[in-house]
C-alpha cells in the first residue's frame, strides 16, 4: 500500500498533467522584456518625429493639417511605426515561445493554444478596427488609450488559457488606458509606459519568479 508521500506525489503529477492539458504554459518572461524594449523603441521614434515639428500642440493635433484635413504624412508615419512594433514584437515573442516549448518538450500548436489565440484575437481585432474608425472620424487622441484598453481586455480574456498572472498584466493595461483617456495630452507617454515599461517589469518578474532555475 503506497504511503502518504507517494499518494501526494501522485496527486501532484495528476494536477500537473491536468494543468498542462488545459493551459498553455510556454509563454515566457523574456518575450515580455523584448516586447517592452521594442515598444520603447517605437515610442522613441514617435517622440523624435514629433520633436521635428517644433510646436507646442498636443501630439494628436498634428494629425490634421492647416486646412483641418487629415495629415497623411503624420498618419502614415504612426501607422508604419505601429506596424513595425507589432511585427517585430510578434516575431520575437513567437520565436521565444517556440524555443521554450521545445525546451519543455511541449507542442506549440494544441487545442489550448488555439483557444488562447482565438480569445486574444477577438478584442485585438475589434480594437484595431475601432482605432481605424477613430482616426477616420478625427478622434486621433483616443487611439493610444484605446489600444491599451483593448490589449488589456485581450490579455484578461486569454488568461484563463495560460498563466493566471497574465490577467493582472491585462488589468494594469486597462487601467493605464483609462488614465490615458483622462490625460489625453499624455497618451504617447502612457502608451510607452504600458507597452514598454510595464512589459519589461512583468517580463523580469515572470522570468526570475517562475522560470529561472
Amino acid at each position: 500500500m503506497p504511503n502518504p508521500e507517494e499518494q501526494l506525489e501522485a496527486l501532484k503529477d495528476i494536477r500537473n498533467m491536468m494543468e498542462r492539458s488545459s493551459r498553455f504554459l510556454s509563454l515566457n518572461g523574456l518575450s515580455g522584456i523584448f516586447v517592452g524594449l521594442i515598444a520603447l523603441a517605437g515610442a522613441a521614434a514617435a517622440y523624435i518625429y514629433l520633436q521635428t515639428k517644433q510646436g507646442n500642440l498636443p501630439y494628436f493635433e498634428y494629425a490634421k493639417n492647416e486646412q483641418g484635413e487629415m495629415n497623411i504624412s503624420f498618419v502614415s508615419f504612426f501607422l508604419i511605426d505601429a506596424l513595425c512594433v507589432l511585427v517585430a514584437s510578434l516575431c520575437v515573442a513567437t520565436w521565444l515561445t517556440i524555443k521554450k516549448a521545445r525546451k519543455d518538450g511541449e507542442r506549440m500548436w494544441t487545442s489550448t493554444s488555439k483557444q488562447l489565440m482565438f480569445n486574444m484575437a477577438i478584442p485585438l481585432v475589434a480594437g484595431g478596427i475601432f482605432c481605424i474608425i477613430m482616426v477616420a472620424q478625427g478622434f486621433t487622441g483616443m487611439v493610444a488609450p484605446a489600444t491599451l484598453v483593448f490589449y488589456g481586455l485581450a490579455l484578461v480574456n486569454a488568461s484563463k488559457f495560460t498563466f493566471e498572472h497574465v490577467k493582472f498584466l491585462g488589468l494594469i493595461q486597462i487601467s493605464l488606458g483609462l488614465l490615458a483617456g483622462i490625460f489625453i495630452n499624455h497618451g504617447l507617454l502612457f502608451w510607452a509606459l504600458g507597452f514598454g515599461i510595464v512589459h519589461i517589469a512583468y517580463g523580469i518578474i515572470a522570468y526570475f519568479t517562475f522560470e529561472k532555475n
